[in-house]
């Protein structure tokens, strides 16, 4: 059996503050939007139907974070996902999750047909 490693606290720290920044859902909204290609700010204020203070404020915690990249291109600045394994987190988080949802389904129908007998 392999022993468990301790992982520094610091670490630990970096880690929470990771996944804080992903605890918000405009953020996952902006990194789904983000997904296949870079964007402006301006088409993603857009397609996210916010303001531009809004958007930019995620978008700024996710660059400090380490999970977007920016470009300007002029007047424009343009926001890319630099950390690409954000999507196998999310995939599994979701599946996970899906899972879970469909596993509480199943176990209400079959309350509902024992109560129905």
């Amino acid at each position: 059996m392999i022993p468990k490693q301790s992982i520094p606290s610091e670490v630990m720290q970096q880690v929470a503050e990771y996944f804080s920044v992903l605890g918000e859902p405009m953020r996952l909204r902006l990194l789904h939007l983000l997904r296949d290609e870079e964007k402006c700010v301006q088409d993603l204020v857009a397609e996210t139907a916010t303001s531009q203070a809004n958007v930019s404020k995620h978008l700024k915690v996710m660059l400090q974070a380490g999970i977007l990249e920016r470009r300007t291109e002029g007047t424009s600045a343009y926001y890319r996902v630099e950390d690409e394994l954000i999507f196998e987190l999310c995939s599994l988080v979701c599946d996970r999750l899906a899972t879970r949802i469909e596993e509480q389904a199943q176990h209400f129908r079959s309350l509902s047909l024992s109560n129905r007998r």
